[in-house]
C-alpha cells in the first residue's frame, strides 16, 4: 500500500511525497484523478496537481488525453522492468532460468507485456541444436506466443480487457488465432489450467509452453515460457513442461519480493 505522504509531525520530504504518489498510482486498477490522490495522501490539489505534472513532464506517468486523470508511464515502466532484471539487484534471475532450461531440455525465457507486446527481459538457451535464437530486448505479440497468452490470462480483467481492445490479430500460420472471441475463450482456458500452449502460432515448426509469474494478488507481473522445435519437443508434454516453470516462476516471484 502506498506510504503516507504527510509524517505525524506535519512534515514530508518532497521525495517521499514523490514516492507516495508513485505507489498510490501503481496500486490503483486504472488511471486515477487529482481529487482522490490528493484526499488519500493528505497533500493539498494545488500541491498534488504540481506533483503530477512534474511526474508527466518527466514520463514517469501520463496524463489521459481530455481527462484530469493519471497513469504509469512509459519511463517508470522501462525503469520498473530493468530493475527487476538488473544483476545489481542481487536476485539471480538467469540462474533460475538456467535451472529450468536443464530440467526440461529447452530453451527458456522471461517476459513481460508491454503496450502490446510481449518483451523479452532475459532468456537461456538449451545447449542442444537445433534452437530458436530469441535475444533480450526482442519483441513478439502476446497473443500466439505460450509466455504472451500466459501473462495475458492472468492480467486483471479490466487491464486485460483493456488490452485486447486494442489488439490486431496479425496471421503469421494456419494456426494463429485471428478472433478475439476466440483468443478470449483460450485464455479462459489457459486460467483454469494455470499454464498456456503456442502450437506454430508465431513461426511453423516452434512450439511453446508458458506459465505467469504471480503478484500476492494473483495477477500476472511476468510470463515465463519455453519454446522449442516441432522435431524434438511435444506439446503432449505440456503438462509436465508446465510443472517446472512454474515451481521455477514462484522462485522468482519470491525472490521480487524479497527484496523489496
Amino acid at each position: 500500500m502506498a506510504r503516507d505522504a504527510i509524517n505525524k509531525d506535519g512534515r514530508s520530504s518532497a521525495l517521499e511525497k514523490t514516492l507516495a504518489v508513485l505507489e498510490a498510482i501503481v496500486e490503483q486498477p486504472q488511471s486515477v484523478g487529482v481529487p482522490d490522490l490528493a484526499e488519500r495522501l493528505g497533500i493539498s490539489r494545488q500541491s498534488m496537481h504540481r506533483l503530477l505534472n512534474q511526474l508527466d513532464e518527466h514520463g514517469l506517468i501520463i496524463k489521459v488525453p481530455k481527462r484530469d486523470r493519471f497513469a504509469i508511464g512509459e519511463r517508470f515502466s522501462k525503469l520498473a522492468i530493468a530493475a527487476m532484471c538488473s544483476a545489481n539487484k542481487g536476485i539471480p534471475i538467469l540462474g533460475i532460468i538456467q535451472q529450468v532450461v536443464e530440467e526440461i531440455g529447452e530453451s527458456c525465457v522471461l517476459g513481460v507485456i508491454i503496450g502490446r507486446e510481449f518483451v523479452y527481459l532475459e532468456r537461456a538457451e538449451a545447449e542442444h541444436y537445433p534452437r530458436i535464437y530469441l535475444e533480450t530486448g526482442d519483441r513478439m505479440p502476446p497473443y500466439c506466443t505460450s509466455g504472451g497468452k500466459a501473462m495475458l490470462a492472468f492480467l486483471p480483467a479490466s487491464t486485460r480487457s483493456r488490452l485486447l481492445e486494442t489488439l490486431t490479430l496479425t496471421k503469421f500460420t494456419q494456426n494463429t488465432i485471428t478472433s478475439i472471441k476466440s483468443l478470449k475463450q483460450e485464455l479462459e482456458e489457459i486460467r483454469e489450467r494455470g499454464y498456456a500452449t503456442a502450437n506454430q502460432e508465431y513461426a511453423d515448426g516452434m512450439v511453446g509452453v508458458g506459465v505467469p509469474v504471480l503478484g500476492p494478488d494473483g495477477a500476472s507481473l511476468a510470463a515465463l515460457g519455453m519454446h522449442g522445435p516441432t522435431t524434438r519437443v511435444s506439446l503432449d508434454r505440456a503438462p509436465e513442461i508446465a510443472v517446472k516453470l512454474q515451481s521455477a516462476a514462484e522462485r522468482l516471484a519470491e525472490f521480487w519480493y524479497m527484496a523489496d
